[in-house]
C-alpha cells in the first residue's frame, strides 16, 4: 500500500481540523475518501497517544470542567431496535477540562453522561495534575461523587449552578431559557469565590462546535462511527493545545503551560508516529 508523504498528510489534516467533512476534504485535496479516512484514523491514534504521554505532572491551578453533547450514528430517540444495546450509538458526550490560566485542555473523555463516565473523566484529570487545584463544574450531580472519589479532600471544589427563567420561544429548541442568575456552592476545601466560573470551558465548547464538523447541529455531518468521532476529537485537541496560537496568550496553550517550547506546525503533527498493536496469536486446536 502506498504511504502518503508528510506534506500530503498535513494537507489532509489541515482540512479536517478546520471543520471540513471527509467528502469536502476529498474534493479539496484530490485524495480518495478511503485515504482521507485512513489519515484521520492514523493521526487520531497518534495524537491520542502523544496527548496521554505528555500531559503529565501539570502545574494547573484553576480548572473548569463541563460536558458537550453530540450524537453518533443517529439520535437517541431514533436508535433502531436491533441496535438498542450497542455501545457508541446515540447520545455521545465529550467531557472537557480546561486550565483557566493557560487555556490548556489537559484531559477529555468521550462517553455517555453517566456517573461511570464522570468518574473515568475526573480520575483521568486527577492523574495528570501535580498539585492541589481549584475545580469548578456546573450543578450536574455526578460531578460531586466523581470529584470526591478521585480527589478526596485534596481539592478546592465548587459548583456554579445556573438559574434559568421560563422558555418563551418554543421554536428555539437548541437554545436554553434566559439565565436569570447563578449560585456558587462550595463543596470541598476553600475555593476562591472570585474563581468559581465555567466561562472558559463553555467558550471551549463553542470553539469545538465551530472547529469540528461532527458537532455542527442540524446537518448530516455527525459521526457515523464512535471510533471516527474519537479520532476527530484527538486531532482537534492536539491542534488546539500545540498548533493554534491563543489570541489572548499570543502563544499556544501548551507553551503557556510549559508543555511545549514552540508552536507546532501541521507537518509536525502529521509526523507523529502511529501506535502499533501486536496482533493476537492464533491458537491451533488439534483433534
Amino acid at each position: 500500500m502506498n504511504k502518503l508523504s508528510i506534506e500530503k498528510r498535513a494537507r489532509i489534516i489541515s482540512c479536517l481540523i478546520e471543520g471540513c467533512s471527509l467528502r469536502a476534504t476529498v474534493r479539496m485535496t484530490g485524495f480518495s475518501r478511503k485515504g482521507v479516512a485512513r489519515v484521520m484514523t492514523d493521526a487520531g491514534e497518534a495524537c491520542a497517544k502523544y496527548h496521554d504521554k505528555i500531559m503529565r505532572d501539570l502545574k494547573c491551578k484553576t480548572v473548569q470542567v463541563d460536558e458537550v453533547w453530540s450524537f453518533t450514528y443517529c439520535k437517541q430517540a431514533n436508535i433502531p431496535e436491533e441496535h438498542r444495546d450497542m455501545e457508541g450509538i446515540g447520545d455521545t458526550w465529550t467531557w472537557i477540562a480546561i486550565d483557566a490560566d493557560t487555556k490548556l485542555v489537559p484531559s477529555y473523555f468521550v462517553g455517555d453522561r453517566s456517573l461511570t463516565s464522570a468518574q473515568i473523566f475526573i480520575h483521568d484529570l486527577k492523574s495528570r495534575i501535580a498539585n492541589r487545584i481549584q475545580l469548578t463544574s456546573d450543578g450536574y450531580r455526578p460531578y460531586k461523587t466523581a470529584v470526591e472519589d478521585a480527589f478526596g479532600g485534596d481539592v478546592d471544589y465548587a459548583m456554579l449552578i445556573k438559574l434559568f427563567g421560563k422558555q418563551q420561544n418554543f421554536e428555539a429548541r437548541y437554545s436554553p431559557p434566559a439565565c436569570i442568575g447563578v449560585r456558587r456552592r462550595k463543596i470541598t476545601g476553600k475555593p476562591d469565590r472570585k474563581l468559581i466560573s465555567t466561562s472558559f470551558v463553555e467558550r471551549q465548547n463553542m470553539t469545538l462546535r465551530m472547529q469540528n464538523r461532527r458537532f455542527t447541529r442540524l446537518t448530516n455531518g455527525f459521526s457515523k462511527k464512535i471510533e471516527n468521532h474519537k479520532h476527530s476529537l484527538a486531532l482537534h485537541f492536539m491542534h488546539y493545545n500545540f498548533c493554534r496560537i491563543h489570541q489572548t496568550l499570543r502563544v499556544t496553550p501548551a507553551m503557556e503551560a510549559g508543555v511545549s517550547k514552540h508552536v507546532w506546525s501541521i507537518e509536525e503533527l502529521a509526523a507523529l508516529p502511529v501506535p502499533t498493536y501486536e496482533k493476537p496469536k492464533k491458537i491451533k486446536i488439534r483433534g
